[in-house]
């Protein structure tokens, strides 16, 4: 430890990113940080609670991991608090050296098509977040009853995570923390075919290799690789493709799928490249009622990539359900600078840049995917979170007497007032339903209670005003 006064930090949003950077922080730091993590839901975790898909337990146990770092001593949660309504960016400035901005990417890319909007066309954003039990989207409906056929337009993992939940038997969703008013809708669905589909072929599909594989493994449905079309979406050679040992494999687990046939199973996924969804029309009651969609073709775009080009060939698919799986987008935060274009918060590096000199703005940075675009698996946030850190600790270092001149490179920010306790009374005082991080403790306790009986990791609670009965019993 250190007699020197403490380096306060704030961080704000408690997934991956915002765990890893705060836990960078207070190692790195010879003692001297304290962490305050500020978090929009009661719940921590961001997409390992709300976006990991259920059968994926081993994924979600990450979270241990942040649990090390939440029962640090120099650590503090304050969940249910929103920034830019409980506390604001001045507010931090006024009591931290330094925000750490880690809020991802929560929205979801649009296609820009015509009839995207039509009813049962939706984003896999908010599918997720509903199977999940997320509380922005417990209300949802999707029809799973009238539909027979799904596309989902997508080829990354976030495409084979709808289409496998869609397709998975109800005991191989049982034992899982699927929420439960999703748990009923999946049991009684309808749908017995999802066609993924990508614009490029099987070699520049962003599948990992795992989750491809684990398609074959369902045990009520089968996976459907058409030989021909997929070998003529390998027919256009990619250089970088073939020296890619994932996208090598992949396109060896979509050979086995073409050359084996079907097992009989009720239900089935269909992997379908080279195209891309060009209008929804509307069937019948003006809901969506077929997918047009126009061939592609890959050629050489200027740097020597491929890219696709439609063709003058198109093909309509009927489905009556739809899900958009092309990428997360990030959403801006008041005060804070956001290139509308990359819908990343401006930064170099993780510095945070003031847009119109395009230098640092001292005390101000960012991790994740609000940093660098919605890329990676969990563990990337690792190292993207110590980049950010050591960026911060330097421009801490670089500073003799704790502040530098405003707007020089990695200037370092000295706060008015920056005392603990005053930060929680602000707090408590905007907010009291706020949710210490022994509050998230208890609604965890509840929630594996309730799903112990059954065989399940848990129940999740998805609603703010049950999180919030949950946590009162271990508020101080």
């Amino acid at each position: 430890m250190t007699d020197e006064p403490p380096i306060r930090i704030a961080v704000i949003g408690s997934g991956p990113a915002g765990f890893y950077a705060a836990g960078h922080l207070l190692k790195d730091s010879a003692g001297r940080c304290e962490v305050d993590m500020f978090e929009r839901l009661p719940t921590p975790w961001g997409l390992v609670r709300s976006g990991v898909a259920p059968d994926h337990p081993k994924i979600k146990s990450v979270s241990r991991v942040y649990e090390k770092t939440a029962a640090h001593p120099r650590f503090r949660y304050f969940g249910n608090v929103t920034f830019g309504e409980h506390v604001s960016r001045e507010d931090l400035l006024e009591h931290y050296h330094a925000i750490v901005y880690a809020t991802g990417s929560p929205s979801d890319r649009p296609l820009g098509i015509p009839g995207e909007d039509l009813p049962s066309s939706h984003a896999a954003t908010e599918f997720v977040g509903w199977y999940n039990g997320h509380p922005d989207h417990t209300d949802l409906e999707f029809d799973l009853l009238s539909a027979e056929r799904a596309v989902v337009v997508g080829n990354g993992n976030v495409a084979l995570d709808v289409a496998r939940m869609l397709v998975l038997a109800p005991e191989e969703l049982a034992p899982t923390d699927t929420a439960d008013h999703a748990l009923e809708a999946l049991a009684n669905s309808n749908v017995s075919e999802v066609v993924i589909v990508g614009r490029r072929g099987p070699a520049q599909a962003a599948f990992t290799n795992p989750e491809l594989l684990e398609l074959g493994e369902l045990a009520g449905a089968d996976v459907i690789v058409e030989e021909a079309e997929l070998e003529r979406a390998l027919a256009v050679a990619d250089p970088a493709a073939a020296e890619d040992i994932t996208s090598r494999r992949n396109v060896e687990i979509l050979r086995s799928y073409a050359a084996k046939p079907p097992a009989g199973h009720p239900k089935r996924i269909v992997l379908r490249f080279l195209l891309s969804p060009v209008a929804f029309i509307p069937g019948e009651h003006g809901r969506l009622g077929s997918v047009e969609l126009v061939r592609n073709e890959l050629v050489p775009a200027a740097d020597g990539a491929l890219r696709a080009q439609p063709t003058g060939e198109h093909e309509t698919l009927h489905a009556s359900l739809a899900f958009r799986a092309i990428g997360y987008r990030g959403l801006p935060l008041p005060g804070v600078p956001f290139d509308e274009r990359s819908a990343l918060i401006l930064n170099r590096a993780g510095r945070v840049l003031d847009p119109h000199s395009g230098t640092p703005l001292p005390g101000e940075y960012v991790v994740g995917w609000i940093k660098r675009g919605p890329t990676g698996v969990i563990g990337t946030n690792k190292k993207d979170a110590q980049e950010t850190v050591d960026a911060l600790l330097s421009d801490l270092a670089g500073s003799s007497n704790g502040a530098m001149p405003a707007g020089q490179p990695g200037a370092a920010h000295l706060p008015s007032e920056p005392d603990a306790a005053a930060v929680e009374a602000l707090l408590r005082a905007r907010q009291p339903e706020l949710v210490t991080y022994a509050g998230w403790e208890a609604i965890d306790r509840h929630e594996r209670a309730l799903g112990e009986p059954h065989g399940r990791p848990r129940v999740k609670l998805t609603r703010i005003e049950d999180l919030l009965r949950a946590a009162a019993d271990a508020q101080p």
